[in-house]
């Protein structure tokens, strides 16, 4: 009888550790499956990502818009370039650097803010809201180490983004690949 009863306290005490073991691997499996199904980067390979950002589907007719309207007369800039309120204050006024335009009216408005106030940045409280891109810190900061014409246009984008305006601020020029 005794043989019979360490028997069965070695399968009792070596249960725990297979139970142990099973639940590792199953939680590390739907972890590393749950990761891979949700990550925007795992759905999209960045070599396939043109434009600045993967943007939520419901952004795209808002970024959809923000392009209509903005890259028929110059380079569309990411939202990111400039803060929030730049963002807004340019979509609230008719006056757009010396031209007079028509404003959005809603629901494209509604739209264009929404993708916009979303992929930009706040600005600092004592910071003075920038018009131009050489003003704005988020635009130095992505440019870290390159010595920018004076004035910065936004037409100089393509001299090193050579993609710009299809929106592709991804590809550099040779020289900048480097």
């Amino acid at each position: 009888m005794s043989n019979l009863v360490k028997r069965k306290s070695r399968q009792l005490k070596r249960r725990p550790l297979g139970l142990f073991l099973v639940i590792l691997a199953w939680s590390l499996t739907m972890g590393w499956l749950l990761a891979s199904t949700t990550s925007a980067y795992s759905a999209t390979p960045a070599s396939e990502i043109s434009t600045v950002d993967v943007v939520p589907a419901q952004y795209q007719l808002g970024q959809e818009l923000y392009l209509d309207n903005c890259s028929t007369c110059h380079i569309a800039l990411p939202p990111a370039v400039l803060p929030t309120q730049t963002w807004k204050n340019l979509l609230e006024d008719s006056q757009h650097y010396g031209a007079q335009l028509k404003t959005l009216v809603d629901p494209p408005r509604i739209l264009v803010w929404r993708y916009l106030s979303t992929f930009s940045r706040t600005k600092l409280k004592d910071e003075a809201t920038p018009y131009r891109v050489n003003n704005s810190r988020y635009f130095k900061a992505l440019h870290p180490q390159v010595d920018l014409p004076r004035p910065v246009q936004i037409g100089s984008c393509v001299s090193c983004h050579p993609s710009a305006s299809d929106y592709n601020f991804r590809q550099l020029s040779q020289e900048w690949e480097k």
